[in-house]
Formats: structure tokens, sequence, C-alpha cells
């Protein structure tokens, strides 16, 4: 199998993660100027406090996007390395991508808390699959 196939839902993951980036400007800097925030207001605690949903899930699925999705890159990047990458681990990393475009999608539009966990359950376990499946082909 072609080794850079592991690099397309990768990136898709960067694409992803870009995308998410620019609407959470595109909610967040009309909030601050329709409001006439003050610097004061702008501090992290305070910021919380003042914006609604619609502003802070984008920055929240923001942040969640540089918990998991960094063991993501590690490993894709591992198994191009060592040249492990194979149909089943690409498959998982297409599902990885998938479920984390779905769960976005779900946190930073409507936020159906049980729906979303399902979402980003799915993904781990691909994500899962991936790490322990090449750990074990490092260790026999």
């Amino acid at each position: 199998m072609d080794q850079t196939a592991i690099f397309l839902p990768m990136f898709g993951m960067f694409l992803l993660t870009f995308v998410v980036w620019v609407y959470m400007y595109a909610r967040r800097i009309p909030f601050i100027t329709s409001n006439n925030l003050t610097p004061e207001q702008l501090t992290p605690a305070k910021f919380a406090e003042l914006q609604p949903p619609e502003v802070s899930n984008p920055s929240d699925n923001l942040k969640n996007l540089f918990e998991l999705p960094v063991v993501f890159y590690a490993v894709c990047l591992y198994l191009y390395a060592v040249g492990q990458v194979d149909t089943a681990y690409v498959w998982a990393a297409w599902l990885f991508l998938l479920f984390r475009v779905l769960h976005s999608i779900m946190h930073c539009s409507v936020n159906v808390v049980i729906v979303r966990f399902w979402l980003y359950a799915i993904a781990c376990v691909a994500l899962w699959f991936m790490v322990i499946r090449a750990g074990i082909g490092l260790l026999f």
C-alpha cells in the first residue's frame, strides 16, 4: 500500500481544525464588537461568563481539537516512518476524521451532548485501535 495514504485523513484533520478556528472567530469577533466589550471584560474568566454558547462552543471545540487529535497525528507519522501503513490503518484514520467532523458540527451547532459524546466515542475507538495495533506491532 502507498504509505502516504495515511496523510489524506491527517490533512483532513488539519483542515477541520482550520475551519473550526475560522468559525470560532466568525462567532467571537462580532460578539465582542456588537457588545462593545472592554479589555477588562476579555480576560478569560470574565469572557467565559459573558459569552453565550454559540460563541463559547466553537472555542471549546477548537481546544478539543488539540487533545486526542495530537495522538492521531503522532500515530500517523509513526506509521509512515516505520512503513506500516496498511488498509486497516487508513480506514481507521478516515473513520476517526469522519466522526471528528461530525463531532465538531454537533459541538458548534445544536450541541446535543449525548450525540456529541457518541460521535466522540466512536472516533476514539478508531484512534485507540490504531495506537494499540501499532504498539503491538512494535512489541512483537
